[in-house]
């Protein structure tokens, strides 16, 4: 495995950069700022960023084969228009939950969209993995979730990668591509105290697992059968919040990240923190799926 060293794209300076997903028929990457609000489209031509501003915090987006994108918002999950930047929304599962909101989400190689919630606190496990279907039924998958992170696929599509951050875990789920079902939870690996939190996740073409390291300044690369780690990447941010691959070759692994929570001392050791960054490799990465039939 060869990588380049991390380099910033973007000095995008974001409170809470995160949920990078590669959108290839626009060729760009669409990634938020949640607290702010502001979806974001950065062109890798050009090396342009535009947002847009949905009016709450924004959790996650991603494609659909509609052109337009879903989002997991601060009051539930809705379908964008990214030219009429009309929200239309589509489900409403925790307005009883007021101090919830999404979190990661992505769509599975069955034109689901996967997303989580959690406590704003960060104290509860009042949060949830839910499944949206293409013709909008909303399953829950899991319940008790304190935060919910990193959502992938194995390369065979059979097996749901996952974490709820305070757990320090990767949980794998067996994964029915029919129903949309879980079943058969196991732990696959364990990040140490030491490395920091698990954020965000994707996976590549042989099945590696690449995990964001809130507080650890890095991306890790695990085998996924084994637990083991395969490889640890640095980067000048403290707090790395997720990963995407991206380009036309799906080798370019796009990286977000935030400064909250960050005090002086941290900002001065980590000066480049809430950059998007990339770096290149000579593998292939996880294709981001589109919602939809």
């Amino acid at each position: 495995m060869k990588l380049s060293a991390p380099e910033i794209c973007l000095d995008a300076q974001a409170e809470l950069g995160e949920g990078p997903t590669w959108d290839a028929v626009r060729n760009c990457l669409w990634w938020v700022n949640i607290p702010t609000g502001r979806l974001h489209s950065y062109q890798p031509e050009s090396g342009q960023d535009t947002f847009i501003e949905v009016g709450q915090p924004l959790g996650c987006a991603a494609p659909a084969r509609s052109g337009k994108l879903i989002l997991g918002l601060k009051n539930g999950l809705a379908a964008l228009h990214p030219d009429t930047v009309q929200l239309t929304w589509l489900a409403h599962p925790e307005a009883d939950l007021p101090q919830n909101r999404f979190n990661d989400g992505k769509c599975g190689p069955d034109g689901r969209f996967l997303a989580g919630t959690m406590d704003s606190n960060e104290k509860e496990a009042s949060g949830a993995l839910y499944s949206l279907s293409p013709k909008g039924t909303l399953k829950t998958l899991q319940t008790g979730v304190r935060i919910s992170n990193g959502l992938t696929w194995s390369a065979d599509h059979q097996t749901l990668y996952y974490i709820d951050t305070p757990s320090r875990v990767v949980t794998a789920f067996d994964y029915d591509l029919v129903s949309g079902e879980i079943a058969n939870s196991r732990q696959v690996v364990t990040v140490p105290a030491s490395f920091g939190w698990p954020d965000g996740m994707t996976s590549d073409s042989q099945g590696r697992l690449w995990v964001a390291l809130w507080g650890g300044a890095a991306i890790t690369v695990w085998d996924a059968e084994k637990g083991q780690l395969l490889e640890k990447i640095n980067f000048p941010a403290k707090n790395v919040t997720s990963c995407a691959f991206g380009g036309s070759d799906l080798d370019t692994l796009y990286v977000t990240s935030a400064r909250q929570g960050l005090d002086a001392a941290d900002l001065t050791a980590f000066p480049a923190s809430g950059s998007l960054f990339r770096l290149h490799t000579n593998l292939v990465g996880a294709p981001t799926f589109q919602f939809g039939d």
